[in-house]
Order: C-alpha cells, then sequence, then structure tokens
C-alpha cells in the first residue's frame, strides 16, 4: 500500500542529526484509484504537488482538482486523498517536525495552520515554478553532495513561502500587528490546542466563550467584540464551529459511542450534545454515522 510505503522510511534519520525527509516521484508510486475515504493522520508533514484529477477530503471538507494544485497535510488533520483517474503526475515531500526545527516551530507558519490552506490551485506559470523546485529537491535528495540535507531545508522554506506568498496575495489570510488581530490569533491558538481528539479519555476543558475569556485575561464582550470586528463570527460560533468539525470526524472514524464523543467534546450529558449536533446538521449523529458508513 501508498502509505505503508512511505511510513516505511520514516523510521530513520537522514544523518543529518534529527529529522527525516524523503521525497517521491508520484509516476513511482502505485496510486489506488476510487477508495472509500478512510481518513487518518500520520506522523509526518506532507507537501505534494499533484496534476491529475482528485478530490481531497480535509478534516470534514473536501476540494475538487482538476489541474495542478499544492496541497498541504499535517499530522493534527485527517485527511483522505481519493484519487478519480490513474493519470497523474507530481511530486510528495515528507517531512518529520524535528528536521524542520533549525527555522523554527512548524505550527507557526499559515501554510501548516489552517484546514482553508491545504489546497492551493495553481495555473501553468505557477505549477511550471513549482516543478522546477521539486525537481531539484529530488535531484539533490538523490545526490552524493556532502551537505544536501542543509540545501533541502532551504529549498523546503523557499516552497513554503512561495505558497504564503501566493495566499496572502490573494488575501486568504492576513496578519497584522494591531492588537485585534493578535487576540483573534491567541483565541484560535488556544482553541485549536485542544484538538484533534484522539483518546475517549481526552476531554476538552475550554469549550464556552467567558472560559476563552478568562484563560485570555479579556472580557467576554470584548473578545466577542473583537471576533466579530476581525472574522465576522462570533466566540460561540467559533467555538462550535470546531467542536462539530471534530465531531463529524470522529463518528466517521472511530467506533467510539455517541456518549464517548459527547464526554470527549465537553458535553457533561449526552443529550446536549445530541441536541446540538442534530440543530447544526438537521440529522441525529448515529444516522450520519450510519449514512457516511453505508
Amino acid at each position: 500500500m501508498l502509505y505503508e510505503q512511505i511510513d516505511a522510511t520514516i523510521g530513520g534519520s537522514n544523518d543529518y542529526h534529527t529529522g527525516h525527509i524523503n521525497i517521491f516521484n508520484l509516476e513511482d508510486l502505485h496510486l489506488p484509484k476510487n477508495r472509500k475515504p478512510n481518513y487518518a493522520r500520520r506522523n509526518f508533514y506532507k507537501i505534494t504537488l499533484i496534476t491529475g484529477q482528485n478530490r481531497i477530503h480535509y478534516a470534514d471538507q473536501y476540494k475538487d482538482i482538476n489541474g495542478t494544485a499544492l496541497v498541504f497535510t499535517n499530522p493534527n488533520i485527517h485527511y483522505f486523498w481519493e484519487i478519480m483517474n490513474e493519470k497523474q503526475s507530481g511530486y510528495m515531500c515528507i517531512f518529520t517536525e524535528p528536521f524542520f526545527t533549525r527555522f523554527g516551530n512548524i505550527k507557526d507558519y499559515p501554510a501548516f495552520q489552517s484546514v482553508d490552506f491545504a489546497v492551493l490551485l495553481l495555473d501553468e506559470t505557477e505549477a511550471e515554478i513549482y516543478y522546477n523546485l521539486f525537481s531539484k529537491m529530488y535531484e539533490d535528495l538523490h545526490s552524493d553532495y556532502a551537505y544536501k540535507y542543509d540545501l533541502l531545508n532551504h529549498r523546503l522554506m523557499e516552497i513554503i513561502h512561495e505558497a504564503q506568498k501566493k495566499h496572502s496575495s490573494s488575501k486568504a489570510f492576513i496578519t497584522s500587528a494591531n492588537a485585534a488581530q493578535r487576540l483573534t490569533d491567541n483565541f484560535k491558538s488556544l482553541l485549536e490546542s485542544q484538538f484533534p481528539i484522539d483518546f475517549n479519555y481526552q476531554i476538552i476543558s475550554i469549550n464556552s466563550a467567558s472560559a476563552f475569556a478568562k484563560q485570555l485575561n479579556v472580557h467576554t464582550n470584548h473578545l466577542n467584540k473583537v471576533l466579530i470586528s476581525i472574522t465576522g463570527r462570533t466566540t460561540t460560533q467559533w467555538i462550535h464551529e470546531r467542536i462539530l468539525q471534530e465531531a463529524k470526524v470522529l463518528l466517521k472514524t472511530t467506533n467510539w459511542t455517541v456518549a464517548e464523543i459527547a464526554y470527549s467534546l465537553g458535553y457533561n450529558e449526552p443529550n446536549q450534545f445530541s441536541a446540538f449536533f442534530k440543530s447544526k446538521m438537521n440529522v441525529n449523529a448515529t444516522k450520519f454515522r450510519k449514512s457516511f458508513n453505508d
């Protein structure tokens, strides 16, 4: 299987202190076609340059690709790659977090923070730029140059920064030094720090607007006002949307009972969670799970 091949390469080091990187030419890999989605978290970060017809299922979303795209995936979010036709080309770069540490914390880079950033569609000119970058990385990896892992580290950063520049120019994300933006960023970081839920004894403890405001040392009304001004959504809407996203993933990918999922998501009473889920999805949690598994 494809990911068994990839996982097998992650066990060792590249003789580069710590961490691991590998690059695959997609034409050399066996890519399963039309397989039913089976979401998973991997133990590595991945950047894929792909040309073909595909559907990327990412958390509770999906995006269709019919052409060339750059796809970012990370170990903290469930994803599944659904290949729609057999004609696929491109490159896949996988690496572990320690390989990246000389540049700082990879979680601080927008490319690996947001589901909205996960798939960047490329035009022909952009595709040529990235194909050149990946081709150089592939050649570097298979060379006998003594400092090739230093070089690979820098080329990896070039790919990430080029992607972030494209995203920034399209106004898909905006970074700002003002206090409101900083508070918004801190709220999002605190919210996301509680996920993903990997074990049924793992329970999120901050699940209300007042709890977030207390942690951020601001008044509840101030936090709500700032989030509305910056994002257009209230504190409660942000919390509910993230809990709903995780609930759908857990219903799709685990055999936990609805009660176990409810407790993990901070609901003391399963009935409260059931009412919340049905109000958002217009179907109860059990039927949602059954419709996905049928």
